[in-house]
C-alpha cells in the first residue's frame, strides 16, 4: 500500500474542472506576473501543523480525497462507483496548492459568487460537484455528506491566510498571448508525440495504476477523459495548463514549450473525441459566454471551428 501512495504522490497531471481564469490577461500584465517574486504568490498554510485534532483530521481526509478521489469514487471505489477514475489532483496540481497550477487558494475568499457559467449563486460544494459530473464525468456527490464536508474544510483551510473577496496570487491558471492564427491540431499531434506521449501514451489514453483503480497518467481523450462540459476543453484553458504545467515538473517560471507549441498540442487534444455532457443551462447570457467555448449558439458571427481553434485576436475585439 505504501508504494501504491508513493506512486500516486506523481499524479500531478492533466485536467480538467472548471475553477480556472475566463479573460486573457494583457501582455504587459502578463510579464508583471512573470516578474512577481516566488515569495509574493500565495502558499498555503501547512495542514500537518493543525493543532485542532478533529479539524486536523477533517482538513487531511479531505486533502486524501483530492489526491486520491479514484480510490474512493473511481470505477473501484471503496465508496462508491461514480466516476471516470481521474482524481482531482489531476487538475489541481500538488493538491491544490501549485502556483498557476489551478490552485485552492481563492476559493474561500470568493465563494459563494455568482458564475457566469450558470447565471447563478454557486456555494464551494456545487462548484466541487461541478468538477465531479464535468471534470470526472460522473454523479455529484450529496452536499452534507462526510466527504463533501472534507474536501470543503481543506479548501477553506488552505485559504484562511486570503482575504475575504480577494484573489490569491497566482491563482487560476497564468496567461497565454493569443496566436495570430488558428491553433493547429496537425502541427499539435508532433509536439504531443514528442512530449506527451510517454506519458499520456500515443493513443492518449494514460497509464492505469497496477491494480486497475485510478490512473499515473490520466487520460487526455476517449471514454476515461474529462467530458466536453468540464474547463478543459476550452482550448485557452487546456494551452495555459500545459504551457505553465507541463511535462511533468515545470513551473510558470520555466516553462519549456513554446507558446505555438503550447497552443498546437492543445488544439491536437481537443480535436479528439471525449465523452458529452448535455448542459443546456450553461450560459444563459451567451454574451458572456467566453469566446473559445467549443459550442454555439454565440452572440457574434464567428463560426464555432473559429470559436474552438481560433484566432481569436478579431473576436475579442469584436466581444470588446
Amino acid at each position: 500500500m505504501k508504494s501504491i501512495v508513493v506512486l500516486f504522490a506523481l499524479t500531478l497531471l492533466l485536467f480538467s474542472c472548471g475553477g480556472v481564469v475566463d479573460n486573457h490577461q494583457t501582455l504587459s500584465e502578463a510579464q508583471q506576473i512573470q516578474a512577481t517574486p516566488l515569495s509574493e504568490f500565495w502558499q498555503p498554510l501547512d495542514v500537518f501543523d493543525i493543532k485542532d485534532d478533529q479539524k486536523s483530521k477533517e482538513v487531511l481526509y479531505g486533502r486524501d480525497l483530492i489526491i486520491y478521489t479514484a480510490y474512493y469514487f473511481g470505477p473501484k471505489g471503496r465508496i462508491a462507483q461514480q466516476t471516470n477514475g481521474l482524481n482531482c489532483q489531476n487538475c489541481h496540481l500538488n493538491a491544490g496548492t501549485k502556483p498557476f497550477g489551478n490552485n485552492y487558494g481563492s476559493v474561500a475568499s470568493t465563494y459563494p459568487k455568482v458564475r457566469a457559467r450558470s447565471g447563478k449563486m454557486e456555494s464551494i460544494e456545487k462548484r466541487i460537484n461541478d468538477c465531479f459530473e464535468r471534470s470526472l464525468n460522473g454523479k455529484p456527490l450529496l452536499e452534507n455528506s462526510k466527504e463533501m464536508r472534507a474536501m470543503v474544510a481543506y479548501m477553506k483551510f488552505l485559504g484562511e491566510n486570503v482575504k475575504k473577496g480577494e484573489k490569491a496570487a497566482g491563482s487560476g491558471l497564468k496567461d497565454l498571448p493569443f496566436l495570430n492564427r488558428a491553433a493547429d491540431p496537425s502541427r499539435g499531434k508532433g509536439v504531443y508525440e514528442l512530449r506527451c506521449a510517454s506519458c499520456h501514451q500515443s493513443n492518449g489514453q494514460g497509464i492505469i495504476d497496477g491494480i486497475g483503480q485510478s490512473y499515473v497518467y490520466p487520460p487526455l481523450w476517449g471514454p476515461r477523459s474529462f467530458n466536453n462540459a468540464a474547463g478543459l476543453s476550452r482550448i485557452s484553458n487546456m494551452a495555459k495548463y500545459v504551457k505553465y504545467n507541463m511535462p511533468l515538473g515545470v513551473s510558470h517560471e520555466a516553462p519549456e514549450l513554446s507558446d505555438e507549441d503550447a497552443w498546437d498540442v492543445a488544439a491536437y487534444i481537443e480535436s479528439k473525441p471525449r465523452p458529452h455532457k448535455a448542459v443546456p443551462q450553461d450560459w444563459p447570457d451567451i454574451s458572456k459566454k467566453p469566446i473559445d467555448h467549443p459550442f454555439g449558439p454565440y452572440a457574434d458571427q464567428f463560426s464555432e471551428l473559429q470559436h474552438k481553434y481560433g484566432p481569436f485576436t478579431a473576436m475579442k475585439k469584436n466581444k470588446k
